[in-house]
């Protein structure tokens, strides 16, 4: 009966919020408090709730402070250079747009959070794209899969997600996947090598006095509608044909000079929130809590909250400034964090109640014997089909708890199936059931099938590519 009710538990969670009935915070309290008054065990949720709660409590402070620190980053321009370096690295070449753009993606990702790498990435890059006519699901397709493996960082969601499931700490899933998933963002830039010659083929390489001279390049594309006194770019049409296997509708086929919908501000240089004559300080900070965090100094939790602090300290020393910056970052902060104490009560009931040790069991009988043994491997492989058709709340705490629990009756350790968990991501970015998915298409202008039908093969080649990795370096 546990393993029936632990199964119709999960699945009522997921067909909620996968059909967007319940929000997952919401999800995650509700439906388990009420599975578990079904099971008999409504007096102990409490201490279900209680215990869930001081286990993930370092976990969510992680991540509270860590949105709180790389928020602020981008805030007072650390990004600003990089930015700027990326462009005039690109020029007007076709490659080295898309290499760039995978690069722009990849750096911008250190704040954990998709939205914000996709507004960044797309503001910058869209004018260069629309100019030369190349094709945009080629951009949108890159920075999704660039985010994705990104995404696996300690406070970007999924690593946090499995170490609360598994009750783990999150360096020790995370450190030792890091060979593996460099050489999964290698493939992502070979790959975007790959994409862009083939889009230089398609159009030729152009210099910039050939589409817009040099510094209103600059200006457009950095300034955006805060350089003009209009607010909005100027465009000049291009070379190519503007067609090519991956140009989808929204790929940049038309020719005609839409100002209006190229208005996009990237990181604006006037803004208030700017600090240059603090960034080597912002910079070496950022390079000792990262070097920190990989040689495991202190737990993350104490070294986001201690970056946090001295960051907020040094670059808005009064207090109103400080209040105003941790009010603009609360809408993530908030959302991210009751999640994780949200998680508590879904995690709490499913341990405490005896449900994923029955359905453990059940999956233990069903599995042969021989991939026993192999479930990090099946585990790294399902993540690929399961964390795209279903959310990472749903993953990391309905469905990783049982497939860890069989792993384990076959001597797989916890953190293998944690590390083997996070393969998928670099898919999971362009699931339909990811929000910043909607803002990249949605500022790039692309239909959402076109992006889809682009990146799901490279995509799930890339997962491929991180799974090999992690096995050969014997870390799943």
């Amino acid at each position: 009966m546990l393993t029936i009710l632990g199964f119709a538990m999960i699945a009522t969670f997921l067909v909620l919020i996968m059909m967007k009935k319940m929000s997952p915070i919401a999800a995650l309290v509700l439906i388990p408090a009420l599975f578990c008054v079904f099971v008999g065990k409504g007096a102990k949720l409490g201490d279900y709730v209680l215990d869930g709660v001081t286990d993930l409590a370092p976990t969510a402070a992680m991540l509270m402070f860590a949105i709180v620190y790389f928020g602020v980053m981008i805030d007072v321009g650390l990004f600003d250079p990089i930015v700027r370096g990326i462009l005039k690295f690109c020029k007007a070449d076709p490659m080295r747009i898309v290499v760039g753009t995978a690069l722009l993606a990849a750096i911008v990702s250190l704040d954990g959070d998709g939205s914000t790498t996709f507004m960044i990435t797309v503001s910058a890059m869209y004018p260069l794209y629309k100019r030369l006519k190349m094709s945009l699901v080629v951009m949108t397709g890159v920075a999704a899969m660039a985010n994705g493996v990104m995404n696996t960082l300690p406070w970007g969601g999924p690593t946090a997600r499995a170490a609360t499931a598994l009750k783990l700490d999150a360096s020790e899933i995370f450190v030792p996947m890091i060979p593996a998933l460099l050489v999964g963002l290698l493939f992502v830039f070979g790959l975007s090598y790959v994409l862009g010659v083939r889009e230089r083929r398609r159009l030729g390489v152009l210099t910039l006095d050939e589409v817009l001279d040099e510094e209103k390049e600059t200006e457009t594309v950095l300034v955006g509608s805060g350089g003009s006194g209009d607010g909005k770019v100027s465009m000049r049409k291009g070379g190519g044909t503007g067609s090519g296997s991956d140009a989808g509708s929204g790929s940049g086929t038309d020719a005609e000079d839409d100002t209006e919908d190229d208005g996009f501000q990237g990181l604006d240089p006037n803004r208030a929130t700017l600090r240059p004559k603090l960034y080597w300080f912002n910079a070496l900070l950022t390079v000792a809590l990262l070097t920190a965090m990989i040689m495991e100094w202190l737990p993350i939790p104490v070294l986001f909250l201690i970056g946090a602090a001295l960051v907020l300290t040094v670059n808005f020393p009064h207090i109103p400034d400080q209040k105003a910056r941790l009010a603009a970052h609360a809408d993530n902060v908030l959302n991210v964090s009751g999640m994780v104490f949200a998680a508590a009560v879904f995690t709490g009931v499913l341990q405490g109640t005896g449900m994923v040790d029955n359905m453990a069991k059940w999956m233990v009988d069903v599995i042969p014997a021989g991939m026993g043994p192999h479930m990090a491997i099946v585990t790294g492989v399902l993540s690929l089909p399961l964390t795209y058709f279903m959310s990472n709340d749903g993953f990391y705490f309905g469905v990783l708890p049982v497939l860890a629990e069989a792993g384990a009756a076959h001597g797989v350790s916890p953190v293998e199936m944690a590390r083997a968990s996070l393969v998928g991501q670099p898919l999971h970015m362009s699931s339909p059931l990811v929000p910043a998915v909607y803002v990249l298409v949605g500022m790039a202008k692309v239909e959402f099938g076109d992006h889809t039908r682009f990146v799901v093969k490279w995509a799930a080649l890339t997962c491929l590519v991180i799974l090999g990795a992690g096995i050969l370096f014997g870390i799943i």
